[in-house]
C-alpha cells in the first residue's frame, strides 16, 4: 500500500526550516514496524499541494502502531499548515511507491476513475483505500526531468526534495 500526505506552509519564511524537519521525519517514518520506505517532493504545479511525502506501507494496520503514533504528525508546522493542501490518503495498487531519482519526476493525476495513459506516458494507478478520500483514483508516473513532456494543468510535476529513505 502507499500512504500519500500532501501539504503546504502559510508561511513561506519557515520553509527552509520545515525542510530541515522533513528530513528527520522521514527518517523517523522509515523506522516504524510496516514503513519500508518515506520520499518527499515538491512542486510549482499551481494549485497541487506544494509538499508531497509518500510512504510504503505494509497495511492500514500501521497508523495503530504506538511507535508511529509517538513519531506521525506535523510538530510545530501543525498550526502553519495551509488547509487548502492538506490531504492524506492510502491507496492499494502497488506494494512499494516508485523509485525517483534526483534527475527525475513523479506526475501525479488525480481522476474519478483509473485512466489508463495520459499524454502518451504510462501511469500506475492507485485505488484510495482509506483515511480522508481526497481522490478516487491517483495515477503515478516517473520520467526524466529533462525529457518532460507537453502537460495539461491536471498533472501536478513533483521533484524530489529528499533522498528515499528505507527501512533498515
Amino acid at each position: 500500500m502507499i500512504f500519500i500526505s500532501q501539504s503546504g506552509l502559510t508561511d513561506p519564511a519557515r520553509e527552509g526550516d520545515w525542510d530541515a524537519w522533513y528530513l528527520e521525519h522521514l527518517r523517523l517514518m522509515a523506522t516504524v514496524p510496516g514503513v519500508s520506505s518515506a520520499q518527499r517532493f515538491k512542486t510549482t504545479t499551481p494549485g497541487a499541494s506544494p509538499s508531497l511525502a509518500i510512504y510504503s506501507v505494509v497495511s492500514a494496520d500501521v497508523f495503530n502502531d504506538p511507535y508511529y503514533l509517538s513519531v506521525r504528525g506535523l510538530g510545530e508546522f501543525l498550526p502553519l499548515i495551509d488547509r487548502r493542501y492538506y490531504k492524506r490518503n492510502l491507496f492499494s495498487g502497488l506494494d512499494h511507491a516508485p523509485q525517483v531519482a534526483d534527475r527525475q519526476c513523479m506526475l501525479v493525476a488525480d481522476r474519478a476513475n483509473a485512466a489508463g495513459d495520459i499524454a502518451g506516458i504510462a501511469f500506475t494507478w492507485l485505488k484510495c483505500a482509506g483515511i480522508d478520500r481526497s481522490t478516487p483514483y491517483r495515477g503515478l508516473a516517473v520520467v526524466d526531468a529533462a525529457r518532460l513532456p507537453a502537460l495539461d494543468d491536471t498533472i501536478a510535476v513533483y521533484r524530489p526534495a529528499s533522498p528515499r529513505m528505507a527501512a533498515g
